[in-house]
């Protein structure tokens, strides 16, 4: 008896194995379309809008009850500042693996770039404002093509790795410091690369939405070398063209922002994150799509104020002292600052992030 029991638990071992292996194709390719049937069914119920009908305002809208631009990025700027004992230590990490890895912009390059606009100093100290506009356009140079010489592919590398340990080291730090964990900056620099290639993933997926931006940017070179952007017919349908890529670029990455802070969370995967973030911004997307143009608004403010003195400092203290020629004080604060926005646009969007969701999203 014994033996005909194995001998029947071997053979029905043996049909349900044969069973799973007989799945025709067409069962497959069944069960393959109920799935999708049954994801798209879930994403339409999480949308309100339907293709040519009129969306009611009752269906869409969604609170966001957050405090105003200037008394949020003042709370931003206090949480940062509590915990500098964390955020300083960080910048100065970033600046030396950014110094060792990338390495600090040649002065000789920033020079070059200033003696083509000439030098002013003087003329600033003795009351002349217009020397300050000049310091300006060495501003907005730099700003655009970066004082520092073209960095190698493998500088570039290093230089988006350091941003993304930057990155997932502050919202580490901010999140188990405002759950009340006592953390130390050693625990966030070991414990945050986790999700790494996660973050990878979406920051490939955002650099994929700003192509449509990408594509308008490189159509205005071709159109301003052209003298299409001069007026008439074909400048208004090539600026409406343009804008409707750039408010398509927008329009994507409002939600990914969110995305590289959910991917954070322990066991979160890339496309669950995104779809995640996409629910998380809808019904109130142009609202938010306001709050980072106010952060890049800040950030850039942040930029003149710091880098423009830098500038005039630069000139005067070197026209006085020639010999300290080769001194880099403007790529320094230039990489001074990038550290410091690094870490401040990492706390602005995690900050946000959660005043989103406290604002009564069900995430």
């Amino acid at each position: 008896m014994p033996t005909n029991s194995k001998t029947t638990s071997k053979k029905s071992v043996g049909k349900k194995v044969a069973t799973k292996k007989s799945v025709s194709p067409q069962g497959r390719f069944t069960s393959f379309i109920a799935a999708r049937k049954k994801a798209i069914d879930s994403f339409m119920a999480r949308r309100p809008h339907r293709s040519f009908r009129l969306t009611r305002r009752r269906d869409y809208a969604r609170a966001l009850n957050i405090p105003g631009y200037i008394s949020f990025t003042h709370s931003v700027n206090k949480t940062v500042w509590s915990f500098r004992k964390l955020f300083i230590p960080l910048a100065i990490i970033y600046i030396v693996l950014y110094a060792l890895l990338v390495g600090i912009g040649s002065q000789d390059t920033y020079s070059a770039l200033s003696q083509t606009l000439g030098e002013a100093t003087s003329e600033v100290f003795d009351g002349d404002i217009n020397a300050l506009g000049q310091a300006g356009v060495v501003f907005l140079s730099i700003a655009t093509s970066g004082a520092m010489s073209e960095a190698s592919e493998s500088q570039q590398i290093f230089l988006v790795f350091i941003f993304i340990l930057t990155w997932l080291a502050t919202v580490w730090l901010l999140r188990n410091s405002l759950a009340g964990h006592k953390v130390k900056l050693r625990d966030g620099l070991y414990n945050s690369g986790s999700p790494i290639f996660s973050t990878i993933v979406i920051i490939v997926a955002i650099a994929l939405q700003l192509i449509p931006a990408a594509a308008a940017l490189v159509g205005y070179s071709a159109a301003e070398s052209s003298g299409l952007t001069a007026g008439g017919a074909a400048s208004m349908l090539f600026w409406i063209g343009a804008g409707l890529l750039v408010i398509l670029s927008a329009y994507w990455i409002t939600s990914s922002l969110f995305a590289m802070i959910i991917v954070t969370i322990p066991g979160m995967y890339p496309y669950t994150a995104l779809k995640t973030a996409d629910d998380l911004v809808l019904g109130r997307r142009v609202r938010i799509l306001l709050r980072w143009v106010w952060m890049i608004l800040v950030v850039a403010v942040s930029w003149a104020l710091v880098i423009i003195p830098s500038i005039l400092i630069d000139q005067w203290v070197k026209s006085l002292w020639p010999a300290i020629e080769w001194i880099p004080i403007v790529p320094v604060a230039i990489l001074l600052m990038g550290s410091l926005s690094a870490i401040w646009i990492a706390a602005y969007v995690y900050l946000f992030y959660r005043k989103v969701v406290d604002s009564g999203s069900e995430l």
